[in-house]
C-alpha cells in the first residue's frame, strides 16, 4: 500500500498536522476562532499592504498627493486602501476579543504561547503606529510628533534617542523614510512571530472552555473546525467589506485629510480607537515620565498575569462573579434559587438532551446548564 504522501511528504506533513489531523478539544466555543480571524487579517493587511506600497511615495512632500492618486487614479485604489485602513479595525478587535478568551479561560497558564503572543500584539501597536504616520495628513505629523516625543522622558538618552528616531530635530522627510520601511519590514516579522506562537501552541495543545484536560477527549481539526473557520472568516469578511464600501471614513480622523502643517497644530490630537485606551492612561498622569511608564505598564501588565493566577480552576466559567460574562450557556450562579423542583421526567429529558447535543454537535461546548438535576436531588 503506497503511503498516503499528506502524511509522508516533508512540506505536506507539517500542513496536514498544523491544520488537517490536528487534535483539538471537541468542545472549544467561537472564542477559539479569532486566532484563525488574525489570520485572515494579517493575510489581508500584507496583500492590500503591497498594492498600496506600489503606489506610495515614501516623501514628505509627495506622500499626501500619492495616497490621493491611488484613491483617484489607480483602478480600485479606493477600495484597496479602505480595506486596509479598516482591516487594521478588525484587526484590533480581533486581537483583543482573542486576549480577553485568554484570560477568561485561563489560556496565560500556557506561559509560552502567551508571552509570544504579546511580544506579538507590541509589535502589531508598532505596526500600526507607523502604519499611520504614511499619509502624511495633518494628524499622522502630529501624532508621530507626540508619541516619538514620549522617548525624551527616558533619563539621560531621551532627547538623544528621540533625535536619532526622527532622523533630524523633528520629525520630516527622513522620519517618513524610516517609518515607511518599518511598516513595510515588520508585517513579515508578525508573520514568523505567528509561527512561534502557532509552534508553542501545538506542543501544548489548546484550551477549553471547562478549564480541564484536554487529553482525554480529541478530534481532527479538519472537517469539524476547518469549516467554523471558514464561517468565521465570513462572518468577519462581511462586515469589513460593508464598511469598506459603505461607511470608509467612519473609524478615522477627518484631520487626516488636511496635508500635515507644522505650523499648524490640530485641536485635538488623538490616536486611532483601538489605542484611546493608552493614550486616555498616558494623558491622565501629569508627569511626563510616568505617563509613558504608566502607557508601557497598560500593556505589558499581560506579562503578570499567570503569576497572579492563584485558583485551583483554571477557568473563570463556573466562578459566579464572572460567570454571565462570556459563558454562552449562561447560569444564575446559584440555579437552584427560586426554582421549583422539577419532575423526573423532565430529568431523564434533560440528560437525553445532553446525550444528544454531545453526540450530534462534538465541536460546541457541553451544556452546563445542569439545574433541575440539582433541584431535583435538593427537593429530596
Amino acid at each position: 500500500m503506497a503511503p498516503n504522501p499528506r502524511k509522508s511528504h516533508p512540506l505536506l506533513k507539517m500542513i496536514n498536522n498544523s491544520l488537517i489531523d490536528l487534535p483539538t478539544p471537541p468542545n472549544i466555543s467561537i472564542w477559539w476562532n479569532f486566532g484563525s480571524l488574525l489570520g485572515i487579517c494579517l493575510l489581508t493587511q500584507i496583500l492590500t499592504g503591497l498594492l498600496l506600497a506600489m503606489h506610495y511615495t515614501a516623501d514628505t512632500s509627495l506622500a499626501f498627493s500619492s495616497v490621493a492618486h491611488t484613491c483617484r487614479n489607480v483602478q480600485y485604489g479606493w477600495l484597496i486602501r479602505n480595506l486596509h485602513a479598516n482591516g487594521a479595525s478588525f484587526f484590533f478587535i480581533c486581537i483583543y476579543l482573542h486576549i480577553g478568551r485568554g484570560l477568561y479561560y485561563g489560556s496565560y497558564l500556557y506561559k509560552e504561547t502567551w508571552n509570544t503572543g504579546i511580544v506579538l500584539l507590541l509589535t502589531l501597536m508598532a505596526t500600526a503606529f507607523v502604519g499611520y504616520v504614511l499619509p502624511w495628513g495633518q494628524m499622522s505629523f502630529w501624532g508621530a510628533t507626540v508619541i516619538t516625543n514620549l522617548f525624551s522622558a527616558i533619563p539621560y538618552i531621551g532627547q538623544t534617542l528621540v533625535e536619532w528616531t526622527w532622523g533630524g530635530f523633528s520629525v520630516d522627510n527622513p522620519t517618513l523614510t524610516r517609518f515607511f520601511a518599518l511598516h513595510f519590514l515588520l508585517p513579515f516579522v508578525i508573520a514568523g512571530l505567528t509561527l512561534i506562537h502557532l509552534t508553542f501552541l501545538h506542543e501544548s495543545g489548546s484550551n477549553n472552555p471547562l478549564g480541564i484536560i484536554s487529553n482525554c477527549d480529541k478530534i481532527p481539526f479538519h472537517p469539524y473546525f476547518s469549516f467554523k473557520d471558514i464561517l468565521g472568516f465570513m462572518l468577519m469578511l462581511l462586515p469589513l467589506t460593508t464598511l469598506a464600501l459603505f461607511s470608509p471614513n467612519l473609524l478615522g480622523d477627518p484631520e487626516n485629510f488636511t496635508p500635515a502643517n507644522p505650523l499648524v497644530t490640530p485641536p485635538h490630537i488623538k490616536p486611532e480607537w483601538y489605542f484611546l485606551f493608552a493614550y486616555a492612561i498616558l494623558r491622565s498622569i501629569p508627569n511626563k515620565l510616568g505617563g509613558v511608564l504608566a502607557l508601557a505598564a497598560s500593556v505589558l501588565i499581560l506579562l503578570l498575569i499567570p503569576f497572579l493566577h492563584k485558583s485551583k480552576q483554571r477557568t473563570s466559567t463556573f466562578r459566579p462573579l464572572s460567570n454571565s460574562m462570556l459563558n454562552p450557556n449562561r447560569q444564575p450562579p446559584y440555579p437552584h434559587m427560586n426554582r421549583q423542583p422539577t419532575s423526573s421526567t423532565r430529568i431523564h429529558h434533560h440528560r437525553s438532551t445532553s446525550l444528544y447535543h454531545r453526540l450530534h454537535h462534538p465541536s460546541s461546548p457541553l451544556p452546563l446548564n445542569w439545574g433541575p438535576v440539582e433541584n431535583k436531588m435538593l427537593s429530596h
